[in-house]
């Protein structure tokens, strides 16, 4: 007997269906984008309605904030943002570039924290954002701490696709970056992500793993050597003072 609950599966499916490229949907759009029949995708819908998760004005369907406590608890047990914005607001304060922190989830990066202040990417980021790790400067950070075994794996299966011109789309080119960053022990991802984006990361650890990123994202207009001169130092040690107040 399977302790595979699939019903549970294929209301996460639902919820996983809506980002910011798809913030509302009507009922044929969430069956097209989960592979549910529309009898299936309506019965989960209402369900989410009906206990808060979504809203629907009677043609198109989206999620609702209370949606955000299904992550609540796995963030608070964490105590990673709680530890990091402190330090993140210091950082902004000092630089003043929009700072944040996120961890690996997978082949992505999820943002747990961040301290805007001013918006220089064409796509809102907010506690929640995902972005692919081989094209964030966070990413690389801890994609750079894996084993060997691990990071074979994951080039092998993961499309490298380009997020913009210059994104490394090459997984040779990108393991020997990797490399790079690994040796160096901080990141900087120049226009790879969002045109107009440059930004550097460390890594945070926790008992010597690293166990999540920080980053300060600044425009290309920012000279290199500013960038290394004025922006890595500060970056670096907060990377450690978050590191040093993470319980063991």
């Amino acid at each position: 007997m399977s302790d595979f609950v699939q019903s549970l599966e294929r209301g996460l499916a639902v919820i996983r269906a809506f980002d910011a490229d798809h913030p509302e949907m009507t009922l044929s759009d969430v069956a097209r984008v989960t592979g549910l029949t529309r009898a299936a995708a309506r019965r989960f819908l209402h369900t989410l309605v009906d206990l808060g998760y979504m809203r629907t004005d009677g043609r198109l369907f989206a999620l609702r904030p209370k949606v955000l406590e299904l992550g609540y608890s796995y963030l608070s047990s964490l105590g990673l943002p709680d530890v990091a914005r402190p330090h993140l607001e210091n950082l902004a304060a000092e630089v003043h570039e929009s700072c944040s922190v996120s961890i690996l989830d997978g082949k992505e990066i999820v943002y747990v924290a961040r301290v805007p202040t001013k918006r220089i990417m064409k796509v809102m980021i907010e506690v929640g954002t995902r972005f692919p790790a081989y094209a964030a400067s966070m990413g690389r950070v801890m994609l750079a701490a894996q084993d060997d075994t691990w990071l074979d794996e994951f080039l092998s299966t993961t499309p490298l696709t380009p997020m913009t011109d210059r994104t490394i789309t090459d997984p040779a080119e990108l393991k020997a970056e990797l490399s790079r960053v690994r040796d160096q022990g901080w990141c900087m991802v120049d226009e790879e992500l969002d045109r107009g984006l440059r930004s550097i990361a460390a890594p945070i650890r926790n008992q010597g793993k690293v166990v999540a990123a920080v980053n300060i994202s600044t425009h290309v207009s920012r000279p290199l050597d500013s960038v290394h001169d004025d922006l890595l130092p500060p970056l670096l040690a907060t990377a450690q003072a978050i590191s040093a107040d993470l319980p063991s």
